[in-house]
């Protein structure tokens, strides 16, 4: 969509509305939505984080490693406090909850427990009431649940952690990941998106993937 009337007397894109669905603490995730964040710095997307759980997709899953399973087990509690911080004060300060969050256990590698999580509240100029909140409000694992049934309702649940949603008009194209390791960048950024919006779009397009190699970097 374009926008007319630029001070340069010519047309600019409408930035496209995108949604990206995380788990707080899954670092694929963290790397996609810099990524995602990147366009939108470059005016191509209007970017919304919205919640989705790894805990919830591993429920009743056994062939998992001990590694994993320990990571599920503890993501229970960001992403609950992802869900109350949107409820109480909506995406934006959700976004920059998010933004610290992920800085200090991705990029800081730092180890999320209940002192961190304070911590990242009191950054924020967050309540940290929110954490008991979080806890203990029976209102909250369902509202979790709602959000992660958004996300993977509309890509069905052989899937991981993120899925996008782009908002093309009246259609959503919805895909998982994509997967980037390091997050692309400047140009480069603007050119995946548009061809993972172009290949996710297509009618009867399903799976493209190839093997990971190499450590994370998320500098």
């Amino acid at each position: 969509m374009m926008t007319p009337n630029h001070p340069g007397g010519y047309d600019v894109p409408t930035p496209t509305p995108v949604e990206i669905f995380v788990d707080p603490m899954c670092p694929f995730a963290w790397l996609t939505s810099r990524w995602l964040a990147d366009v939108e710095r470059l005016g191509r997307i209007d970017l919304t984080i919205r919640i989705m759980s790894l805990s919830i997709l591993n429920e009743g899953r056994e062939d998992v490693s001990e590694f994993y399973r320990d990571l599920v087990d503890r993501a229970w509690g960001p992403a609950r406090l992802a869900i109350a911080i949107e409820r109480d004060y909506g995406v934006d300060d959700l976004r920059r909850w998010y933004d610290e969050l992920g800085r200090r256990i991705h990029t800081g590698g730092e180890r999320v427990d209940a002192q961190l999580l304070a911590e990242t509240l009191v950054a924020t100029a967050l309540p940290d009431a929110l954490l008991a909140e979080a806890h203990i409000d029976t209102d909250i694992d369902a509202l979790l649940r709602e959000s992660h049934r958004e996300a993977v309702d509309s890509v069905g649940d052989d899937v991981g952690t993120p899925v996008v949603h782009i908002i093309d008009g009246a259609r959503t194209i919805a895909f998982f990941g994509p997967v980037v390791n390091p997050a692309p960048q400047g140009a480069e950024a603007v050119r995946l998106f548009d061809g993972v919006a172009l290949v996710a779009g297509t009618p009867g397009f399903f799976e493209l993937k190839r093997t990971r190699t190499g450590p994370l970097m998320f500098a």
